[in-house]
């Protein structure tokens, strides 16, 4: 192992906070930035570049020895932050690609996929990361790595990878010139008994996003 890889799991913990937090302040006001512009074709290329960044300072923490808090309790932040605004503006921004499918444990055999919304995902991810931020702010640092860290593994890292997964899948149809197969019934507010209706939202998701992102539908 080199001397650089051990010092970045190594590193004394101010230093490495004020990075880390400084990755986390980038992302949020990025994402904030991206939910704002008009057209998907705008915001995907972006959200998958903000997204990757956030996982380096992800694949940082899970690399980091483990941190403990100062308190054996987390001291209260007061209310958290409402990013259901952020949420229903990627909901209508992303809406003909919003949905996507996802094992939600590789490491589980025989799980059927399930679906998900980036919509959820990165309001999901700048709630996580901006209660962590809270205690930066208020300038306890041990109790912001934990946080980033703990929720790291128990949350926001898989729910990053989720969301990185369906975004590259997005840039890579659109820069291979394929279209994407039919999303055959994915809906995550779909009831049992309505596949007829799936099946055609599924063909006017594919009309939707195929002018947006430059590509053609299953015929």
């Amino acid at each position: 192992m080199s001397d650089a890889t051990l010092n970045s799991v190594t590193q004394d913990p101010g230093d490495f906070a004020v990075q880390i937090a400084d990755q986390i302040k980038t992302f949020i006001v990025a994402v904030t930035e991206v939910s704002k512009v008009d057209e998907p074709e705008e915001a995907v290329p972006v959200l998958l570049l903000q997204v990757s960044q956030l996982l380096l300072a992800g694949g940082r923490l899970g690399a980091y020895e483990d941190v403990l808090p100062d308190e054996r309790y987390e001291p209260d932040l007061g209310a958290e932050p409402d990013a259901d605004g952020l949420r229903e503006r990627f909901a209508v921004l992303l809406e003909p690609i919003d949905v996507y499918s996802e094992v939600f444990d590789p490491y589980e055999p025989r799980k059927a996929p399930v679906p998900h919304r980036i919509s959820d995902d990165l309001a999901d991810l700048v709630t996580d990361l901006g209660h962590g931020l809270a205690h930066y702010d208020a300038e306890r640092t041990a109790e912001a790595l934990w946080w980033w860290q703990f929720s790291y593994f128990s949350n926001w890292g898989s729910t990053a990878s989720a969301a990185l997964r369906a975004l590259q899948s997005l840039v890579a149809h659109i820069r291979l010139g394929q279209p994407l197969e039919e999303l055959d019934g994915l809906d995550t507010d779909q009831d049992p008994g309505e596949e007829d209706l799936a099946e055609e939202a599924g063909r006017v998701m594919l009309e939707e996003i195929a002018g947006p992102l430059g590509l053609r539908p299953v015929k």
